[in-house]
């Protein structure tokens, strides 16, 4: 049976759920340790950014269950986000005379296989309590091109679902001509059981043939057949 409400949430145990906490909690973080506390919009526009990422990942998710096209919608905006704030990361390195850190270098390997083995905000906490700006943006760096990565693949997988399962409407209207068809089948049954006999059973059947060529012809009236 077709089912109209698709299983959904369950958010809080994706990965790129926990690395966009990672990318909030650790954005907060580098604004209070380096950027002005008031007057300057960048950390508002940084802060609401990383959390936008978050929540639209959250709201997607919960959104699933009635409407995949809310959740490619949410999904896509939270994919958006983290450019903004790539973006933010990479202004902060160039206003302080900093660079990004070579795709080869040993320090950006280092930095995509710890952000690859971790993805609790536990792990990043006390990195950002210590180390150096330059570090820790080239960090988050690392962190929203992952996280970009496997954002493009929910995406792709989501479109996917999408044309498998089509939106809501489309679902309610296969599961009540399910439910029709299935209610046909156990009313011929029945009909067709309570025959007292064999002949009785051959006349049953002519006569569900002959609604159901009348069922045919009424169908093919109607859609102009």
């Amino acid at each position: 049976m077709t089912k109209i409400i698709l299983p959904h949430s369950g958010y809080k145990n994706l990965i790129v759920y926990k690395k966009s906490d990672v990318i909030y909690q650790g954005t907060v973080a580098f604004c209070r340790r380096f950027l002005p506390a008031h007057g300057d919009r960048t950390v508002d526009q940084m802060t609401q950014a990383a959390r936008s990422c978050k929540q639209n990942i959250a709201e997607g998710s919960a959104a699933a269950g009635t409407s995949l096209e809310t959740q490619i919608k949410l999904t896509n905006v939270a994919r958006a986000t983290l450019d903004e704030l790539l973006e933010d990361y990479l202004d902060y390195l160039k206003s302080h005379n900093a660079a990004e850190w070579p795709m080869t270098s040993e320090k950006k390997t280092a930095a995509r296989d710890f952000a690859k083995a971790h993805a609790e905000w536990d792990d990043w906490k006390p990195i950002f309590e210590s180390r150096p700006a330059e570090t820790l943006c080239n960090l988050m760096i690392v962190v929203i091109q992952q996280s970009r990565y496997m954002l493009d693949k929910m995406l792709k997988w989501q479109e996917e679902d999408f044309k498998a399962h089509g939106g809501v409407r489309e679902r309610m209207h296969a599961a009540r001509t399910e439910a029709r068809g299935e209610a046909w089948d156990k009313a011929v049954y029945s009909m067709l059981d309570l025959a007292s006999d064999s002949a009785d059973l051959e006349s049953r059947l002519v006569k569900v043939i002959d609604s159901a060529r009348r069922a045919a012809f009424s169908i093919k009236r109607r859609k102009g057949w």
